[in-house]
């Protein structure tokens, strides 16, 4: 388990990290997310100590981390760091006993890793070979090879298609089921979502939201309306407590609310004639609290 403590850090009269605490334990998969600039990425260097708090703990299973187990940590950077002109198998293996394993040991996981991310390309290829989608994939390897039972990934879904993304996330999966906990911070609320079973939102360096993703979203209100209804965008703009009518992609009438106690009174109206196909009323998602709490003035 990792515990994050009342970590601050400055540099000069810029607050980086503010008071920042959190826990995640065993098995737990944790998004991280925030502007350009929140702290997110400050805060997985002060975890892996390549900076040094001002104040604060970062503790792992209750004790403070020591050299022997950094070795049990992956980290994924924002930036790539790969060897252009090293083959793939080479380089998987360099950093494996980097982190103490044996060159037998190594070799007979590569193989299953490129499979399960699909790369492109044979381990004695060249990485300057490979397109920057599948040079990503097998940076992700090499953070993953040694089996860590911490994982810090620092945007990993960036510049990925949706397929190979989709790997990715299942990949993480897999990770959970093993028992690793994993941090990752990402600008795409859907992977977040999908995946994270909590999360924490940095503004300025500070917690602004922490929990799970269905409870945040429930906190703010069950203020969407999706309707397929008989009544016009301004019938529907009309009633009690609308505030703006909109349509999706789906074509679905989009209802911003004033307070979620007005729904019962839309129903009953955008009903009275009998049956309609769509009447669903929903907190709003992810990415509109994200930029809601990213705009906002933090108290």
């Amino acid at each position: 388990m990792l515990e994050v403590k009342q970590l601050y850090k400055s540099f000069g009269s810029l607050k980086a990290v503010d008071d920042v605490s959190f826990t995640i334990r065993e098995g737990e998969i944790m998004g991280m997310i925030g502007q350009n600039g929140a702290g997110k990425t400050t805060t997985f260097r002060l975890i892996l100590d390549f900076l040094t708090a001002d104040s604060g703990a970062v503790l792992w299973n209750g004790k403070p981390l020591t050299k022997d187990d950094y070795n049990v940590i992956g980290y994924l950077p924002e930036e790539r760091g790969l060897y252009p002109r090293v083959s793939i198998e080479e380089q998987l293996i360099y950093f494996a006993q980097l982190r103490g394993m044996s060159k037998n040991d190594v070799k007979g996981k590569i193989d299953y890793w490129m499979d399960k991310f699909q790369v492109k390309g044979k381990k004695t290829d060249k990485v300057k070979t490979l397109s920057k989608g599948n040079q990503q994939k097998v940076q992700l390897i090499s953070t993953l090879l040694h089996e860590p039972k911490l994982i810090i990934l620092d945007e990993p879904f960036s510049g990925l298609d949706p397929v190979n993304a989709s790997l990715l996330e299942e990949g993480i999966k897999e990770l959970r089921k093993h028992g690793s906990s994993v941090i990752f911070s990402s600008h795409n609320m859907n992977n977040v979502e999908d995946i994270c079973d909590h999360l924490v939102m940095l503004r300025n360096g500070s917690v602004v939201l922490k929990g799970v993703v269905t409870d945040i979203r429930e906190q703010f209100g069950r203020t969407k309306l999706f309707l397929e209804s008989p009544l016009s965008d301004d019938q529907l703009l009309a009633l009690p407590g609308v505030k703006t009518v909109s349509h999706n992609a789906d074509g679905f009438q989009v209802l911003d609310l004033e307070d979620p106690s007005y729904g019962h009174a839309i129903f009953t109206e955008v009903t009275k004639n009998g049956y309609i196909p769509t009447f669903s009323q929903q907190p709003p998602t992810l990415d509109e609290i994200f930029r809601l709490k990213a705009g906002a003035t933090h108290e």
